[in-house]
Formats: C-alpha cells, sequence, structure tokens
C-alpha cells in the first residue's frame, strides 16, 4: 500500500496531504477539496467517535479462521464492506478522470468480492461515468442520485435504473453540499411522501433502494416506513454539517431502534478492519469506505482499491480472532469493552 499512497500523494498534491492519521485536523474547512466543512468538526468527530470505541481481547477460545463474508441485500460479499459513493474529481486536483476512477472503484471492488457506490453532481460527467462503468460491470454497482428537484431527479433515477443495477440509493445529505449552492443546482431534503414516491418509483422496476444520510432515530423511522431497503448513518464524511456528532456516536441509538427491520451501513471516519468491526458492534450491517478508496483509486487504480480491500479484510479477520468472533454475526456489542 506504501507505493500506492506515494503515487496518490504525487497525483493529488494540492488536494490531499495524505496525512499519516487521516483525522480532518489539517484540511479544516477545504472544500471542494478532501477537507470538512467549515471548522472541520464533523470529520474529525467521525474519526474520534470510532477511535473512542475500544473492544473486548479475548484469546481463550478456538477461532482460528473467522469467516468475514456475508450476504446483504441478496449480494455474496466477501466482508461486510462497499465503497462509499464518491465523485468529482476537481475535488482531489483531476488526478484522474471521472471514467478511470469510477472504473477503478467498481473494477477494484468486484476483483476483491465486494462491490462500489457510484457518485452524482456536477458536471454531468459524474453521474454518466457512473453509469457506464456499473452498465459494463453487468450491473454490478450501486449508483447514488443526489436529492435534486423533481424532474431532474426522475430523469436521473431513470439514467440510473438502465445501468442494470440492483440496488440504487440517493444521499440525501447531500442537501447541504455548498459545492452544488454555489453552482446555482437546487437540491434539498425530501419529505416523507416525495420520498415514499421515489421509493416506490425505484422498487417498481425491481431495484431495492438505500437512502444515505440517516443520523437520527426520528429519520431512521422514516427511512423505513418510506419503505428502503437500507438506510446508511452518514454525515458526508463531514463536508455538510459541522455541528455533526461522528457517525459512531448516533449509530448505537438507530441501531437500537430499527436494527432487523431495514438494513444499516454506516461510513464515516473507517481506516482500517478494526474500525469496521467496531461499526459492526456498534450495530451496522455493512460498513462503507471513503477517502481511503478514494486514494486507492488515484494510486493504483483497480488494483489499488483491491488491494486496499485485501488489506482491510486481512484487518478485519484478525480483529475477529482477537475478539473470539468466528463470524460476523458475533461481532455484536458484547465485544465492546466497557468499564
Amino acid at each position: 500500500m506504501k507505493k500506492i499512497r506515494d503515487k496518490a500523494k504525487e497525483r493529488m498534491k494540492g488536494a490531499c496531504r495524505l496525512c499519516a492519521v487521516c483525522d480532518g485536523r489539517v484540511c479544516a474547512g477545504e472544500v471542494p477539496g478532501m477537507g470538512g466543512l467549515g471548522t472541520g468538526a464533523a470529520f474529525r468527530n467521525n474519526v474520534a467517535a470510532l477511535a473512542a470505541v475500544t473492544l473486548n481481547m479475548r484469546l481463550v477460545h478456538d477461532v482460528c479462521d473467522p469467516v468475514a463474508a456475508v450476504t446483504w441485500l441478496g449480494l455474496d460479499l466477501s466482508m461486510p464492506v462497499v465503497a462509499a459513493p464518491i465523485g468529482g474529481m476537481f475535488n482531489f486536483n483531476e488526478a484522474l478522470t471521472e471514467d478511470a476512477y469510477v472504473r477503478a472503484v467498481i473494477g477494484g471492488c468486484r476483483a476483491a468480492g465486494s462491490i462500489g457506490c457510484t457518485g452524482d453532481g456536477v458536471p454531468p460527467v459524474i453521474i454518466s461515468s457512473g453509469i457506464t462503468a456499473i452498465k459494463n460491470a453487468q450491473g454490478h454497482g450501486i449508483p447514488f442520485i443526489k436529492p435534486w428537484e423533481s424532474r431532474e431527479l426522475d430523469e436521473k433515477l431513470e439514467q440510473a435504473i438502465a445501468s442494470g443495477c440492483k440496488i440504487l440509493g440517493m444521499d440525501i445529505d447531500a442537501a447541504g453540499l455548498i459545492t452544488l449552492r454555489k453552482m446555482g443546482r437546487p437540491v434539498g431534503p425530501k419529505s416523507l411522501k416525495e420520498l415514499t414516491r421515489i421509493i416506490n418509483t425505484v422498487k417498481s422496476a425491481g431495484v431495492k433502494f438505500i437512502l444515505k444520510g440517516v443520523m437520527t432515530v426520528q429519520d431512521a423511522r422514516l427511512a423505513l416506513e418510506a419503505g428502503a431497503d437500507c438506510l446508511v448513518v452518514s454525515n458526508h464524511g463531514g463536508r455538510v454539517f459541522a455541528a455533526s456528532p461522528g457517525v459512531a456516536q448516533a449509530l448505537p441509538a438507530i441501531a437500537k431502534a430499527v436494527k432487523g427491520q431495514i438494513s444499516i451501513m454506516a461510513d464515516g471516519g473507517v481506516r482500517n478492519g478494526a474500525d469496521v468491526f467496531k461499526m459492526l458492534a456498534l450495530g451496522a450491517d455493512i460498513v462503507g469506505i471513503g477517502r481511503p478508496v478514494t486514494i486507492a483509486a488515484i494510486g493504483g487504480g483497480c488494483e489499488g482499491v483491491s488491494a486496499l480491500f485485501a488489506t482491510l479484510k486481512a484487518e478485519l479477520e484478525q480483529t475477529m480472532i482477537l475478539t473470539g468472533c468466528g463470524n460476523i454475526e458475533a461481532a455484536d456489542s458484547t465485544t465492546l469493552f466497557k468499564a
């Protein structure tokens, strides 16, 4: 991974410093860029909240070959990790073209036995590149659409469904993106009625729906009521609301309220396999990873992404051994250290 990171640092000069600890301190306010909005507090909260979670080390057991594989929304995955939706190479010093970036993410995730999500935004090449990559991968990818106004939203939903995808998402947390506001492209929150209509449209095409950007129990219950198949506990990487708590702080209450009724994904501050395990123990069924995937794709293309996922899987399996978990189902709240 060092060679991949070194190449990424060279290509992303001026956009990301590739700090040894990626916690949002140095890049606070760098939006566009890799940083968190404003003070960068929400980005830092994501990392700090996960760092504050510690695990019970258990070694008197017979778990030597843990099984990290899971089935999620009908997909068989090598581990409960997917690439979170990211797009807009203007944020990353145009280190790659949009097309090259999404091909690296979709191809690298597929090679690793996982699946990648693609982004949306301005310019239109962001979504078109993602849809093309998913179509070329026989539908093996998850396109995410921003919460545009109705006409543009419906057009993009139609395009995404035409990619052959089996799952489609909306990052409703993008409602606060200042980059889109500056471009004069309106995005915004959705009422329960409108969200239900959107989800019904998607599901009538035989496609499952993910709602990303849920940070409260109230919104989690509304996502469930609207018919979503999965919700993502996420604050958009700390890039839309500086006052947001860390995802790992919000996750347990949401899991307590709706786990088992709707699939739960969590992203934000995940940097290694132990972080993946922590999110699972806090209540997630699946974990999204953003910035590290971007760095791997820019530094090593498809092979860089698959190498990152191999590293994450090895770290996750090591954590499972050290906590006595033979499978992912065992990674529950009993593994959390409580003084």
